[in-house]
């Protein structure tokens, strides 16, 4: 994991649009599709589907707005930064070594074939840090597409 690695700041909101409209109002920003659906998730109570939905800025610094899901703790509205999303090589690999740091995983999202999509990991000191899979990188720069 590297510093240069952050692809984008999370924020986690009951308004989307509203926060998105502030954000373009305010600082310019422009923005790609709403994208999501239901998403499997691995929680510390077990595995359930929440229903993720997420729009990304087009403009940089890229912020990725989410819609709140009531019943996912991890996901409900917060006031100010979510969580810093980076790309990684090896997300299994990322997550013992950050639980080696002190942090505790808090949800995981498997890939088809094995292997994990994402991972959320919290530091002692409340910082949450998702981890994506580099392989996503392709698909995942279409919803900040400029055509």
């Amino acid at each position: 994991m590297k510093a240069e690695d952050l692809f984008h700041l999370g924020v986690v909101t009951d308004d989307p649009r509203g926060a998105r409209d502030e954000l373009s109002t305010l600082l310019g920003y422009q923005w790609g599709p709403q994208v999501g659906g239901a998403v499997d998730v691995t929680l510390p109570d077990g595995d359930r589907s929440v229903d993720l939905q997420c729009s990304y800025s087009v403009t940089e610094p890229r912020i990725e707005i989410v819609s709140a899901v009531p019943e996912a703790p991890l996901w409900a509205a917060t006031s100010g930064i979510h969580h810093l999303g980076y790309w990684s090589d090896d997300v299994e690999s990322d997550c013992r070594l950050l639980e080696k740091e002190g942090f505790v995983v808090e949800a995981t999202r498997a890939l088809p074939g094995g292997g994990m999509f994402f991972a959320f990991a919290r530091s002692r000191r409340g910082v949450l840090v998702e981890l994506v899979t580099r392989t996503a990188e392709s698909g995942l720069s279409r919803c900040w597409a400029t055509s």
